[in-house]
Order: C-alpha cells, then sequence, then structure tokens
C-alpha cells in the first residue's frame, strides 16, 4: 500500500498510468475511490494520481487541523515524492474549490485546473444547509450515517457502493468536521481574476442549486470553458463518468505544455 509518509502525518495515494499527470481531490467523507472510473480509463492516456485527504479512508488522522492550505501541501509534497514539477489538479466538490486555492497560491506547479460541481464561496442557504448538517453529524461521531448517506448517493452500482461505503467509514470525524467547517468559511471570488491557467468547469445539467455558482466562475476566471452535462446532477464523476472523462482527455490534451 503506497504511502507517503510526512513529519506529523500519512497519505494513502495511488499512481496508474503514464504520461501528463493529473490529480484527483476528493470532497469530505468520500475518498480516493470517487475516481475509480477515472483511475481505470484516463490512465490509458495519462498518469492519474489518486490520493486520501489525511483522516480519511486509508490516511490516519492529522493532529494538525485540515485546512484547503493544508491539503494543498500535502498535494506539494506528494507531486514532489513523484517527482513531478508541474500537474493537472481535478477536484469535485469542495475538491473543486482546493483547485482553485491550488492555482491562486501555486500556479507554477499547475498546468490547469478542472473543477466539478465548485464554488468560489458558499453563499445560498442549500449548500450552507448540507455542510452544516455534515458539521453536525461529524462533530457527533456519526461517520457511519455520513459514510453510507454520501456513498450511497455517490455510487452506481453496488460493488462500487461497498467499495465506497467500506473507505469512508474509516475515516476520522474530527478531520472530516475540520474539512467541512473550512468549506464553510472558505471565499476566493475577488480573486478569481487572478487565476491565469485554464480550468474547465463541470456541472450536472439537474444541479441547479450550483449553477448560480458556475455562472459566477465563468464570468469571473480570466481562461475558463464551462460544460453541463445532461441527465446528471452533482455526482459527476461515478454517474456521468464516460461524458466526464471524454470532457478531461480533450481538455488535458489541448492544454498540455
Amino acid at each position: 500500500m503506497p504511502m507517503l509518509n510526512m513529519k506529523s502525518a500519512s497519505l494513502y495515494y495511488t499512481v496508474k498510468g503514464s504520461g501528463t499527470p493529473i490529480v484527483f481531490i476528493h470532497p469530505p467523507v468520500l475518498t480516493s475511490v470517487n475516481f475509480k472510473y477515472q483511475l481505470e480509463e484516463l490512465s490509458k492516456s495519462f498518469q492519474i494520481i489518486t490520493f486520501d485527504i489525511r483522516g480519511h479512508g486509508k490516511s490516519p488522522y492529522s493532529p494538525e487541523p485540515l485546512t484547503y492550505p493544508l491539503i494543498i501541501k500535502d498535494i506539494i509534497r506528494l507531486l514532489d515524492h513523484l517527482n513531478i514539477n508541474k500537474a493537472f489538479l481535478c477536484g469535485y466538490s469542495t475538491g473543486g474549490s482546493i483547485v482553485l486555492e491550488f492555482m491562486l497560491t501555486f500556479p507554477e506547479r499547475a498546468l490547469g485546473g478542472i473543477s466539478i460541481g465548485a464554488m468560489p464561496d458558499v453563499n445560498d442557504d442549500y449548500l450552507r444547509k448540507k455542510i452544516s448538517l455534515g458539521i453536525k453529524l461529524s462533530s457527533k461521531g456519526a461517520i457511519n450515517l455520513l459514510a453510507w448517506s454520501i456513498s450511497w448517493s455517490n455510487s452506481n452500482n453496488i460493488k462500487l457502493f461497498k467499495n465506497m461505503f467500506s473507505e469512508a467509514k474509516k475515516g476520522d470525524y474530527r478531520n472530516i468536521e475540520q474539512y467541512y467547517r473550512y468549506s464553510l468559511k472558505y471565499n476566493c471570488v475577488n480573486q478569481l481574476h487572478e487565476i491565469n491557467l485554464p480550468i474547465m468547469l463541470v456541472y450536472g445539467k439537474k444541479d441547479k442549486p450550483f449553477h448560480p455558482y458556475a455562472r459566477q466562475l465563468h464570468e469571473k476566471l480570466p481562461q475558463n470553458e464551462l460544460h453541463l452535462i445532461e441527465n446528471v446532477d452533482h455526482r459527476i464523476p461515478t454517474k456521468a463518468a464516460k461524458e466526464f472523462n471524454q470532457l478531461i482527455f480533450q481538455f488535458v490534451k489541448h492544454n498540455d505544455r
């Protein structure tokens, strides 16, 4: 089991394929299993890197509180460990927000970004309530309930559900709560114009509560393309894998420098 051992923490990671590197970033509770279909398919053309954020899945509890800057530093450490100078970053949901922050803080290490259902801040009641529920449940240690619910809604067959749930329930409630809390207060709206790297924004056509975020990012990011995938809501990596993988393939091939 590949582990990156750091001073106060360890990260579980997977590398498959060769060529242009793409790093995938998962949201709270979920793990790298969420990108199973990307790992399988896109590794035929690129070097696909997935990892479990501290206190999630196979990555043990982190005594250092989980924040976006800490997750980004861990990605840099992982890239250094793998001798990769630059990579594309692909994040799902709050992972998509981490892509934005990565490109603001370490643009020299990024080839570009792919944000799935991302938000530059949380400014609507629907999402605020969803994240607040995640905070409440994780603070009470109800990780099994969270893991079951989120794995069930993100899986498209029983085998994947069992795999997702098995890994998600290993998460540490303290780090999961910290990840949720940080996502609730994060805001990079006024810095979006500073991101001068290509970024692909991907949203589900049915994911209407997130469409205002899609419009906001599309208007404010200097170099972006926006795609709405038909017949899917927020859960694109698993429920629209074929269309999504095709978009990634085209985007990376076009912007690979």
